[in-house]
């Protein structure tokens, strides 16, 4: 299992537009992700009612997982989307 521990630096945190962008960048990693916020119960990190469900807010904590390290590389993409924040939204997103 490997994990990334970040906290969201979106200013609206994980809801409505964020997250929807969130959950499409994980589906498009190619490989499962999930992601849990705290010590919390897991979910899909492609799944928006999921990351909604979360109710992840600006400052908050959200670890991202994969079961491979394969999934590595992705989870490095997702942290670094969730902690820069929309205003450095890679382009193929």
């Amino acid at each position: 299992m490997v994990e990334r521990r970040v906290r969201v630096g979106w200013a609206e945190g994980l809801h409505a537009r964020p997250a929807s962008i969130f959950c499409r960048a994980a589906a498009a990693a190619g490989v499962p992700v999930t992601v849990r916020k705290g010590e919390g119960d897991p979910v899909d990190a492609a799944s928006m009612l999921g990351v909604l469900g979360l109710g992840a807010g600006n400052g908050d904590e959200i670890v991202l997982a994969g079961e491979s390290e394969d999934a590595a590389a992705a989870l490095d993409r997702l942290a670094k989307l969730v902690t820069d924040g929309l205003e450095q939204l890679p382009e193929t997103v």
